[in-house]
């Protein structure tokens, strides 16, 4: 084992270690706690580096399939293996990586039974899963041909899949074709989110070429770092022909995406004294035009530095452009932005480590590349102890685990040592007050078809009340302000339900000294349960210290509320008889969220009407509809429109 080797893995082991301890406080407490992502920037780094860039980055492995199997030139055979692994790795890093971003991963395997084939996702999905498949087989001889599996079976497994070889590369070809292209036909859907210099009607067409420029480079750049670091002879002659190759592609690719501007009028925008343009340009110069240029002379592509630097700026620009166009180029609300956590790079590059370690782990045992590791750096096994001295002299090979064990420890210590609080104890709800209703002068036509809902609706002015309308107040139920509200005909419901007796059905409980205590009273925040017991109120209400007897049984070991008097005792006038909900249990300690106290009470009332009259009220009654629809929706803006909503009655 090389110097330069041990260097890299001990670099490895500890981003690994690091990516260990995150990946248990993402699986642990959340997205919400070890990300910077929201509802409003649902996508970040995850999808920009490790699905988007992680797919083009392995598209190597179908270029060079296509390359020799294809196009006939055997001379590049030497690179389809390595190629293979390098594809096969990064697409399940893809997928490794899409778990992570999934708030539901245990679900990834839903679009295999679940076909949505009208979403560009679904194509996606499932091409990458197949083409996932066609790897692992076009890998498999590699792994077969060691001696471990020199028995008659494997050896018959073996003989097949090199005569299926043609038509698993065939396949591949298609399905990196169909899902390389298909990533760019996801922004189609928001022309008017993604940026002009990024947007295109044939992105799906720059996607594709892209990466066949990409998969060359990533090639060219593996065969550069596998000489390096295993001392393997590089074969520049060849890897200046795949050079070329790439300088026409990337060029093609330069002259699609700056034509495509001009034709539909948007090159301009390049011009414009903005960040914008000026991160156009760099992206594009770095990714295309400038190793376009240096590859097409024949000095530069013939050497390693200057395959080097054009393979590494080639890979850094396109991962660049694929991480703009998921990122930097999408538009946001105002005042929303994103930048990733660090502990979202410490997943994306913990991904990459492992599966570098997984490549060198191959390397090292397979016949990944035709030139052998250089023996001269192979240790030779001495005695396992000598006391003369303080050095150990035990094997490389068993010594070298229990140092990349160590290294993991101490960047496995390192996160925990970083990791922000919600990460390790978890996210904390969030208060969100609830506001008391408000109420608006509304009128309300009756529907003469039984079983029919009624029509309400906002009076702008005297004048815009329809024909035969009745002017009545409506209670707008808009709970945390976002300007979503329902509007709820309080005076229609209570005559119908038998007048003011009627209160207690929706007005189950009432706070002392009031009488139908309104819900947000109780139901204090948005989402989550509230405190409604006050101990201090209590305490001063009887006598102080004195009263504790009052509620607390003197012969109770341990005074709590559990133990406590129930509330009913005391509080019985408070109870309403015939609440359309349950009746509160004999300690009130707390309130559900006010989203979840009005669900419960409309839509149990609901669906009790609906059960006990259908002929008089809808079947629909029951459904989210009947409350939440596009009419009965409203966005508040400076002016309150005129509109009309379908309330079921």
């Amino acid at each position: 084992m090389t110097s330069r080797l041990t260097i890299l893995k001990s670099i490895l082991w500890i981003i690994v270690g690091i990516w260990a301890m995150v990946t248990v406080a993402r699986f642990t407490h959340g997205l919400g706690a070890t990300t910077n992502l929201s509802d409003v920037t649902p996508w970040g780094l995850w999808i920009g580096f490790d699905v988007m860039a992680g797919v083009a980055l392995a598209a190597g492995g179908f270029v060079l399939a296509a390359t020799v199997y294809i196009f006939g030139l055997e001379r590049y055979r030497p690179f389809v293996r390595p190629a293979i692994l390098t594809a096969f790795l990064g697409y399940i890093a893809v997928a490794v990586g899409l778990l992570y971003d999934l708030g539901l991963p245990w679900n990834i395997w839903h679009p295999m039974i679940n076909w949505q084939h009208h979403s560009v996702l679904f194509e996606v999905a499932m091409c990458v899963m197949l083409y996932l498949s066609v790897l692992a087989l076009e890998f498999a001889p590699t792994i077969l041909e060691n001696s471990l599996f020199d028995r008659p079976l494997f050896r018959r497994i073996l003989a097949v899949l090199k005569k299926v070889t043609l038509p698993l590369v065939v396949a591949g070809i298609i399905l990196s074709t169909l899902h390389q292209s298909s990533l760019g036909s996801l922004f189609l859907i928001a022309p008017h989110r993604l940026h002009p210099l990024w947007y295109s009607p044939i992105i799906y067409l720059l996607f594709f070429v892209s990466a066949v420029g990409l998969g060359l480079m990533m090639v060219t750049l593996e065969s550069l770092l596998s000489g390096y670091f295993f001392k393997h002879k590089v074969n520049t002659k060849l890897l200046s022909g795949l050079g070329l190759a790439a300088s026409v592609v990337l060029g093609i690719y330069v002259a699609i995406r700056v034509g495509d501007m001009a034709i539909r009028g948007v090159l301009g925008g390049a011009f414009e004294a903005s960040w914008m343009s000026t991160l156009f340009w760099f992206e594009l110069c770095v990714c295309a035009v400038i190793p376009a240029i240096l590859l097409a002379i024949p000095r530069i592509r013939r050497s390693i530095a200057g395959l080097g630097l054009c393979s590494g700026m080639t890979v850094f620009g396109m991962v660049m452009y694929r991480i703009d166009v998921c990122i930097v180029a999408f538009a946001r609300p105002e005042g929303f932005s994103y930048f990733p956590h660090w502990t979202e790079f410490a997943v994306s590059l913990g991904i990459v480590a492992a599966a570098v370690l997984v490549f060198i782990f191959f390397v090292e045992r397979l016949k990944v590349y035709e030139h052998p590791m250089d023996q001269a750096e192979i240790p030779t096994i001495g005695p396992s102890f000598d006391p003369v001295t303080v050095r150990s002299l035990v094997p490389a090979a068993v010594t070298a685990p229990r140092r990349y064990s160590l290294l993991f420890i101490v960047g496995a210590s390192l996160a925990i040592a970083f990791l922000p609080q919600q990460a390790v104890l978890g996210t904390k709800p969030h208060y969100t007050p609830v506001a008391a209703t408000r109420t608006i002068d509304g009128f309300v036509i009756e529907n003469e078809k039984v079983g029919e809902p009624n029509t309400i609706g906002f009076i702008e002015d005297v004048g815009a009340i329809p024909a035969g309308a009745m002017v009545t107040p409506l209670i707008i139920i808009d709970g945390n302000r976002d300007g979503r509200l329902t509007l709820f005909n309080h005076q229609g419901h209570e005559d119908r339900l038998g007048g003011e007796e009627s209160c207690a059905s929706c007005h189950h409980l009432n706070m002392p000294m009031d009488r139908a205590s309104s819900c947000h009273e109780c139901h204090r925040d948005m989402y989550e349960p509230t405190l409604i017991f006050n101990h201090e109120s209590h305490v001063r209400g009887t006598d102080g210290n004195q009263g504790c007897v009052k509620c607390h049984d003197p012969s109770s070991a341990v005074k709590s509320y559990e133990t406590a008097t129930a509330c009913r005792e005391c509080h019985a006038e408070s109870i309403m008889s015939g609440p359309v909900i349950a009746d509160p249990e004999d300690r009130w300690n707390s309130a559900v969220g006010y989203m979840a106290a009005m669900h419960g009470l409309c839509r149990q009332c609901h669906i009790n009407k609906a059960e006990m009259t259908p002929g008089e009220f809808p079947v629909s009654l029951q459904d989210c509809r009947a409350c939440h629809n596009a009419n009965h929706t409203v966005i508040f803006s400076e002016m309150i429109p005129r509109v009309k909503n379908s309330e079921s009655q």
